[in-house]
């Protein structure tokens, strides 16, 4: 970023020279990478969209910093590692950042902490609603081509507050003041579809219902014959899920948590896992088929039990299920299940990656507001991951089986995602990968009257990555 005056001290370990360290008054940044973002952002236009679906109630005589700068601003402020607003105080002056909200280096300076409040403050619920359907059919317009199916996995993850924040308060389990947001993402983009802030006691599934419908009658207004996925852990497995899922025609798979009447109708298999693995050394999943129905269902439902012993001693977890043939195919149902767990992955990239967590505005609308502007920058993220570092196949890495990389066995299915972590470390990256080998780097920017040149330092590690998706997103490509 920019420094300017004359700040100096010296460090005295080299044994020739002084080593003087001062501020430079040179148009310098340390975030040139993102000029790669920006222009792929430019071609599938999501914080242009983003921006377009709020209102601005300004008067324009007095408005220096338009609502598409300060998107801009914000989003990609997340995907640097600056998610505060007081981080703008100084990034307001980065020659990148003006740049990136189609400014010159010289211009005047972007918004500062005072007004990004006031910005992310005016929102309305009007505009969040505006916003829930453009995350939407940017969801939808990342397909390159119409799907067979939709895989959605539906998943709340904790929010740790630490001030004064509307609607956050104490939960019990996880110890902690916080809200508990929701997200629904998709298993074949590892987009975030929808995402819905809730306060901090509520139940996990409060309100996916809701979320169910709408995303729903989204995807079938676009295309009307696509099957329909929808899996959850056991925090989802209530009467209501199910009942709006069979209503909407979907197929899902939730947990269900085990109650004395499941422990007795598995006992026996247990037992039987535990006696294999004595046996063999091994561990051991065996699998119990069976129609169960609760008191507080209308009619029975297809249950799987799973039984596993192992070194560690035993284990036993149950789903409900709709899908077909899933009596028939036990296992492979479960392990259908069990894939959902790459959904959480995108949480934890939203959360951990993406700091997710600093929603310390204090109206609870400006921060279900701030949750949107962090799941955009995961969105453009994931959507630039999956445009510059196509997959490979399992049989480019040496995998046998003639099957798509989700349909392997378990040891295949991780062998393939280990081999193609350790050749395109981008491809499977955290954002923190991103941004150490693609974002992160010194930039020295000179503006002429024919030309902004922006120069990298030549000594960076991952200089070649970034030219190769500098290039990538310059020419004509599928953004699915």
């Amino acid at each position: 970023m920019s420094l300017q005056g004359a700040r100096q001290f010296v460090v005295g370990f080299h044994r020739e020279r002084s080593v003087v360290v001062e501020a430079s008054a040179a148009q310098l940044s340390s975030d040139g990478g993102l000029l790669v973002v920006r222009e792929f952002d430019e071609r599938i236009g999501l914080t242009a969209r983003f921006a377009a679906a709020l209102f601005d109630t300004r008067d324009r005589t007095f408005t220096r910093h338009d609502l598409l700068s300060m998107v801009r601003q914000r989003i990609y402020g997340v995907l640097a590692d600056y998610e505060d607003q007081n981080d703008h105080d100084e990034l307001r002056s980065d020659p990148v950042f003006k740049l990136i909200a189609d400014r010159l280096p010289d211009d005047p300076d972007l918004a500062r902490q005072p007004t990004l409040s006031r910005f992310e403050n005016a929102v309305t619920i009007a505009d969040l609603n505006r916003l829930r359907g453009v995350m939407v059919e940017e969801f939808l317009d990342a397909f390159e081509k119409p799907p067979a199916r939709i895989t959605l996995d539906v998943d709340a993850f904790d929010d740790p507050t630490h001030g004064q924040q509307q609607l956050t308060f104490f939960h019990g389990d996880y110890e902690q003041y916080q809200y508990l947001p929701i997200a629904i993402t998709c298993a074949e983009t590892d987009q975030v579809a929808l995402v819905g802030l809730r306060h901090g006691t509520c139940h996990p599934a409060l309100g996916a219902d809701d979320d169910l419908r709408f995303l729903t009658a989204r995807i079938r207004e676009r295309w009307p014959d696509v099957e329909i996925i929808v899996r959850g852990d056991s925090g989802y497995g209530l009467p209501t899920m199910y009942e709006v899922c069979e209503e909407l025609r979907l197929t899902y798979t939730f947990g269900l948590g085990m109650n004395e009447r499941l422990k007795r109708e598995s006992d026996e298999l247990l037992a039987q896992a535990v006696l294999q693995y004595e046996a063999a050394g091994q561990k051991q999943r065996l699998f119990l088929r069976l129609t169960y129905q609760a008191e507080s269902w209308p009619h029975p439902r297809e249950v799987i039990i799973k039984c596993e012993a192992h070194a560690q001693g035993t284990n036993r977890r149950a789903i409900v299920t709709n899908r077909s043939g899933a009596l028939l195919l036990p296992h492979a149902t479960y392990d259908e299940y069990t894939a959902r767990g790459e959904g959480e992955n995108r949480n934890k990239e939203l959360q951990r990656g993406l700091c997710a967590d600093r929603l310390s505005d204090h109206r609870f609308l400006a921060n279900f507001f701030r949750l949107y502007l962090h799941a955009a920058a995961l969105n453009l993220l994931v959507r630039l991951r999956r445009a510059t570092t196509p997959a490979p196949t399992p049989l480019s890495l040496g995998i046998t089986e003639p099957l798509p990389a989700q349909a392997l066995p378990e040891r295949a299915r991780k062998r393939f995602f280990n081999r193609r972590r350790q050749l395109d470390p981008l491809g499977e990256g955290q954002p923190c990968t991103w941004r150490s080998r693609l974002f992160k780097v010194a930039a020295e920017i000179t503006v002429s009257s024919r030309r902004v040149l922006v120069r990298l330092a030549v000594s960076w590690p991952h200089l070649d990555e970034l030219f190769r998706i500098g290039r990538r997103v310059s020419l004509p490509f599928a953004t699915g």
